[in-house]
């Protein structure tokens, strides 16, 4: 008797990862190894960059609440310390936000915590 492979759910599984790849460039698109190699590597970079977004979301905020208390007068480590010594809990990315946005709001943030 012949082996049964079970063709239909294998087939299905190659054809769902297929069509992920639809759109890359040449074989990564359609020769099956390639593409789930290819696949496979792309969903690595993409959990390892959700967590580096993180990080320069992070290096972005600081630089525009930096540039901002600057020309208040002050440094930006400064103006953290004074905050957590005011017990003032405003997060860097409400910070940066007021600093772009509302540069009058985050004035008088800065003088609160002088």
């Amino acid at each position: 008797m012949p082996r049964s492979v079970n063709h239909v759910a294998s087939r299905a599984r190659r054809k769902k990862l297929l069509k992920k790849t639809r759109g890359y460039f040449g074989s990564r698109s359609n020769v099956w190894t390639v593409a789930k190699n290819t696949w496979e590597k792309g969903q690595q970079f993409a959990y390892r960059d959700r967590k580096a977004k993180k990080r320069t979301f992070r290096a972005l905020w600081i630089q525009r609440i930096n540039a901002a208390t600057r020309l208040e007068g002050m440094s930006y480590s400064q103006f953290m310390g004074l905050l957590k010594k005011n017990d003032i809990e405003i997060n860097r990315k409400v910070l940066a936000d007021l600093a772009m946005n509302q540069p009058e709001a985050f004035k008088a943030i800065v003088e609160k915590v002088k």
